[in-house]
């Protein structure tokens, strides 16, 4: 009995120590490589341990030549460095791995990957953007939450220390902040869904959920700028720029926010959240975080009118 027991112990510890077979989705982002190289890479600059790429479903979007040109370039890497597998559906590429990262770089397809993930019951992390409007990335949460699957998204700049320190309370209440990112348009996906999400996310990082409505103007540069009206007349303003850079100020002081440093940090926090299924980052804010970004859409067609969270959630299908 005693044997048995310890001979049952000894298989879990073994299970936890395996690394997490991973398979990706969507071959068309140099994300694929960076994840890759510092996952299976035990030399890699920021290894992480905990989990090692498997196999991918190479993807791409015809309607975007930023993606289908890079496709055949990244599957070539992964498969003679890194000997990934490659196969041709996403339900045969979840038979044979413990979770699933969503890496596809155009975000309209997300919600027909992420459903046929869920259906398999894999884990699954999504890369920016979620989706490629509010209503899908709201439905793939939907759907995750039926199935009791968890998911999670996240660009790498939520993870820079200076931006963490700030949410952890290192300058107080924040009462104004302002991000800067580039933000780069594609005409399929809303303004800041493409690539002005980086310095959102770091805004909503620092400032937290509860952002009531949005401006959108043009900042110094003529860049997109959006300011954010938060509870007790808080401000936060993404503003596009070149760099990635911010200011936080609050109630202890003020502080720098919405510095970039690397892959590592986020793929440290993917690793964790497969192990423990655990998300870092709560739907809600997620949701919030692209409603702002439809806002500010919505804001430019009105010719900078002042537009409520509230009115395009509930266009979209939430409360």
């Amino acid at each position: 009995m005693h044997r048995l027991l310890l001979l049952a112990v000894v298989c879990a510890a073994q299970a936890l120590a395996a690394d997490l077979r991973l398979g990706l989705i969507g071959l068309d982002t140099s994300h694929v490589t960076a994840f890759t190289d510092i996952l299976n890479n035990p030399a890699a600059k920021g290894h992480v341990p905990g989990a090692r790429v498997v196999a991918a479903f190479k993807g791409g979007s015809r309607d975007i030549e930023s993606s289908w040109s890079r496709v055949e370039e990244y599957t070539q890497t992964l498969t003679t460095k890194h000997g990934v597998r490659i196969y041709d559906s996403i339900p045969e590429l979840c038979k044979d791995v413990d979770a699933v990262l969503v890496e596809s770089v155009d975000g309209r397809p997300h919600l027909e990957q992420a459903r046929a993930v869920i259906a398999a019951g894999k884990p699954l992390y999504i890369d920016k953007p979620l989706a490629g409007s509010l209503r899908d990335g709201m439905e793939i949460f939907r759907l995750a939450q039926a199935a009791n699957v968890p998911v999670f998204t996240a660009s790498s700049l939520r993870f820079a220390s200076n931006t963490l320190a700030v949410r952890a309370g290192a300058i107080g209440i924040v009462t104004n902040a302002v991000t800067s990112s580039p933000a780069h348009l594609e005409p399929h996906h809303p303004d800041l869904f493409w690539y002005g999400i980086h310095g959102v996310e770091s805004l909503f990082t620092v400032m937290g959920t509860g952002c009531i409505s949005v401006k959108r103007g043009t900042n110094d540069t003529g860049g997109i700028m959006v300011t954010g009206t938060w509870p007790d007349g808080r401000k936060g303003t993404f503003s596009e720029g070149k760099g990635y850079t911010g200011t936080a100020h609050g109630t202890r002081g003020q502080s720098a926010v919405g510095s970039y440093d690397g892959y590592a940090p986020l793929v440290a926090e993917i690793v964790k959240f497969l192990q423990t299924r655990k998300a870092p980052v709560e739907p809600r804010e997620t949701i919030e975080i692209l409603a702002f970004m439809e806002a500010a859409d919505e804001s430019k067609r009105r010719n900078g009118a002042e537009v409520t969270l509230g009115e395009v959630l509930r266009k979209a299908g939430g409360r």
